[in-house]
């Protein structure tokens, strides 16, 4: 037993290591969510809220209007959900529009659009069919363009992206049939040839998006490891591989509870031998490239779920003012009304955070790390809230198919292909359990800068006096501040000026809590992922509070006669002040290890009487 534990620590210890080796270490720019953790909320980031430009908007307008009338005159979202198939003609369409090079700069062929106009894009996709919008997302917002985009060579930009930008498509190889979220388990392996000039990739990667039908790939694979300071270092190396390439395999087209028109697959390398300027940004650097890329690859999913959000609104607006129940239209009983405001008003706040990251994006002057992965988080969850209640409300009709309702002459709203559309999001390109973890150890980076050089065993005695008195100088003017009231105000309209206040407070608690459970804790916190997971959710509703605010502040001021911006962000502020006192409530109030010990013991059998009778 001791022995298979010590397996366990050393195993679990070489995953962080992994995980450490490929954080960006270095913050180059200011970020918003950042100081949220620290106390600090700097509203000169995110205020006044940014805009799209009348230019850039135009032409996003122009596009969407090409795309809106080509999806809804050719592309059959429930054949493509039934049959699992994306017709050619679509795929050829979307390649004359320039969709497959939304994001590739001009001078290759792309259309060259701003984050914001493509995530514009991609949500009206997902409005209409959410495996379009998957075939889209895949491949530009993690696939091969966006990398080479930022970390590739100027051969590989010539040669690569005009192919995408006339319809060729790419696909992400990262995960393995038994790799999730750990890549230090990664088995798949590129081997250097004899004279240095290629490399021959062996392993299978699974749950590949777009990967079935994928001209090009980026392909991860583990290259010999490096001797760094003595110590043995994995190198996790992005390679690009073309589809027709001798041992490149499709093994199996995977299927799933919906998106059934994505292509998604089992893919298998071997000896699939790739030159060695196919390597992008260099070796050992692929871990670190995704999660790069990941930034901003992940807005796309907030963008597809607050379009779905936005949709749903319209159909649950319409249906509670016709269906007639106990003498009313559904709509006006309170149980129904109260959840359509909450759905009205979590997705005003879902286009908040959506177009706040996006223009952050463009402005490429903050660190967005945190807040792309604060989008995710927040909008997929919601999105999953929106979904069920919009079922709900539909009733029979919301579980019944679109086709099923029209063939009994009623219009096919597809209610229920929209829920199982939306599921995925919670799951893909980081799990929610996944956010909540990256975003914490994000938040605790000030801090662990500050204190593991004093825990580490090569600080040279001097060097830790003097790291020891700048800390306790620095931690000394830091943490009485986080006492004192105030701060900085946007200008907002008298009606939201007080959850400006309270975002401020909430901010320097949110701090102090998260100080002092670094202290007590210390290294074991890792491993209270409640309590983690607690001051993720507050530090998230913070966020999307603070984009509420400052995006509501903006739609005023563009059209003083309309105060429903207002309106909505009251509404959600003051739900969402609740749900921070609960969370700040539950840090002592809790039954944690309870709970955890009551899961572990069902893992060890003591209570499976409960699984009898059945099959």
């Amino acid at each position: 037993m001791e022995l298979l534990k010590g397996k366990e620590n050393a195993e679990k210890a070489k995953s962080l290591e992994v995980a450490e080796d490929s954080r960006e270490e270095v913050w180059k720019h200011p970020s918003f969510v950042g100081d949220l953790f620290q106390g600090k909320v700097r509203w000169e980031l995110i205020s006044p809220f940014p805009a799209q430009s009348a230019e850039d908007k135009a032409i996003g307008d122009a596009f969407l209007a090409k795309l809106g009338d080509f999806l809804k005159r050719e592309l059959d979202a429930d054949a493509v959900d039934r049959t699992g198939i994306i017709p050619d003609k679509v795929y050829k369409g979307l390649a004359e529009l320039g969709c497959f090079g939304m994001k590739i700069p001009k001078e290759y062929g792309g259309l060259g659009l701003s984050q914001t106009n493509y995530n514009r894009a991609i949500g009206l996709v997902a409005s209409h069919c959410g495996s379009t919008a998957v075939l889209l997302s895949a491949h530009q917002s993690i696939g091969v363009p966006q990398p080479l985009k930022m970390f590739g060579t100027p051969e590989q930009k010539k040669k690569y992206l005009p192919l995408f930008a006339k319809g060729a498509i790419s696909a992400f190889a990262l995960t393995e049939p038994n790799v999730g979220s750990d890549p230090a388990k990664m088995s798949t392996t590129a081997t250097p040839t004899p004279d240095g000039q290629h490399y021959v990739i062996n392993g299978d990667k699974l749950w590949c998006t777009n990967g079935p039908i994928a001209d090009i790939l980026i392909v991860m694979a583990k290259t010999p490891p490096k001797i760094v300071r003595g110590k043995e270092k994995t190198q996790i190396t992005a390679f690009i591989v073309e589809k027709g390439t001798p041992g490149f395999e499709i093994v199996h087209r995977c299927k799933f509870m919906g998106l059934n028109g994505i292509q998604n697959g089992l893919l298998r390398f071997k000896d699939v031998k790739v030159p060695r300027e196919n390597i992008v940004w260099g070796e050992g650097q692929g871990l670190k490239l995704a999660l790069i890329t990941l930034n901003t690859g992940r807005l796309t999913v907030p963008a597809a779920c607050a379009a779905m959000a936005r949709a749903s609104l319209g159909i649950v607006r319409k249906w509670s003012n016709e269906r007639v129940q106990w003498g009313a239209p559904v709509g006006q009983h309170e149980a129904i009304t109260s959840k359509i405001a909450r759905m009205t008003a979590t997705t005003f706040a879902m286009d908040a955070v959506t177009w706040m990251t996006s223009a952050l994006a463009d402005r490429g002057q903050a660190d967005i790390r945190l807040e792309a992965a604060m989008a995710k988080l927040y909008c997929t969850e919601a999105a999953w809230r929106i979904a069920d209640d919009t079922v709900q409300i539909r009733g029979g009709r919301g579980y019944e198919t679109s086709e099923s309702l029209r063939g009994r002459g009623e219009e096919g709203i597809p209610v229920e292909r929209m829920m199982r559309d939306t599921r995925i999001n919670l799951i893909i390109e980081g799990t929610s359990e996944i956010m909540r973890l990256f975003i914490a150890r994000e938040a605790m980076d000030p801090h662990l800068r500050n204190i593991l050089p004093l825990m580490s065993g090569r600080t040279p005695i001097g060097e830790k006096l003097t790291k020891g008195l700048s800390v306790t100088w620095k931690y000394g003017l830091w943490y009485p501040g986080l006492w004192v009231g105030g701060g900085s105000r946007p200008e907002l309209p008298s009606r939201l000026s007080g959850h400006a206040g309270a975002v401020n407070g909430s901010a320097r608690r949110l701090a102090r809590g998260l100080f002092h459970a670094m202290a007590a804790h210390q290294q074991g916190l890792e491993k209270r992922q409640r309590i983690l997971e607690r001051y993720v959710n507050i530090g998230t509703e913070l966020f999307a509070m603070s984009c509420v605010l400052t995006y509501a502040a903006s739609l005023v001021k563009a059209a003083p006669s309309d105060r429903t911006p207002e309106e909505l962000a009251d509404v959600y502020c003051r739900e969402a002040r609740r749900r921070i006192r609960s969370e700040f409530a539950s840090q002592s109030d809790n039954d944690d290890r309870l709970i955890y010990r009551t899961g572990r013991s069902a893992l060890e059998g003591r209570y499976t009487w409960l699984e009898k009778d059945v099959l």
